[in-house]
Order: structure tokens, then sequence, then C-alpha cells
């Protein structure tokens, strides 16, 4: 069940980006869509905080499965989001990289800092 969604138009350059939360037990889900990056880091930074807002989370899994671009604005929200969420005593995971996200967390050596699976959990789906 969807929690809250967010969204943007990209500013007229390209898909946007939609981020939508919806919980599991102790885990927050947070679907994204569309392209992460300068044009349109508020949907994602918006439901990174209300996850973080509510109580009881144990782990948020962004689902990237969806994500087709992040650039180093998008990467600088999901590392802020680690901190935040370990702050807050909990964990910031990511599921279903597709290549071009996947490489810049490679050359940028910033995958080493999330737990990563390969898809999103089966009993997250």
């Amino acid at each position: 069940m969807a929690v809250d969604a967010y969204g943007t138009d990209g500013g007229g350059e390209g898909p946007g980006l939609t981020a939508t939360l919806r919980r599991r037990g102790g885990v927050v889900v947070v679907v994204t869509v569309g392209e992460l990056d300068h044009d349109s880091p508020e949907p994602l930074r918006r439901a990174l905080d209300q996850a973080l807002g509510q109580g009881g989370v144990e782990r948020i899994v962004v689902d990237c499965t969806g994500l087709v671009f992040c650039d180093s604005t998008g990467l600088n929200i999901l590392l802020k989001g680690r901190l935040d969420a370990k702050a807050a005593g909990t964990a910031l995971e990511l599921a279903g990289l597709r290549p071009p996200v996947a490489r810049m967390f490679e050359i940028t050596g910033a995958r080493g800092l999330f737990t990563v699976h390969p898809q999103l959990p089966a009993e997250l789906a």
C-alpha cells in the first residue's frame, strides 16, 4: 500500500522523478522511477525525510529498479539519507541498481557504503 508519492516533471527537460513510499512492518520501501539529477532531487529528498520521520522504522530500502539515471546530486541525496538513517538508528539500503546507476556507485566508491540487493527482496515486493 502506498503511503505517499512525490514527483516532479523534471522541468520539461526529461522524465523527472517519482518516489513512492510503502511500509511493510518495520521496513519502508521507497520506489524511485525516472531520472535522479540536479533537476529532480526533491521527490527523493522528501520521501527519505518522510520515511525517517515515521516511528518504528528498522530499515529503509530504496528500490532503484525504475531509476534510469543518477548524477552526483542524486548520489549526494542518498549519501545524506544514509547518514540521517544511521543517526536515527536505522539503515538505508539500495535494491535493483541498473547498470548506469550501478556504475556511478562503483566509480565513486560509494557502493561499499550501502547494503545493495540485486533486486528488491521478495518479501518487500
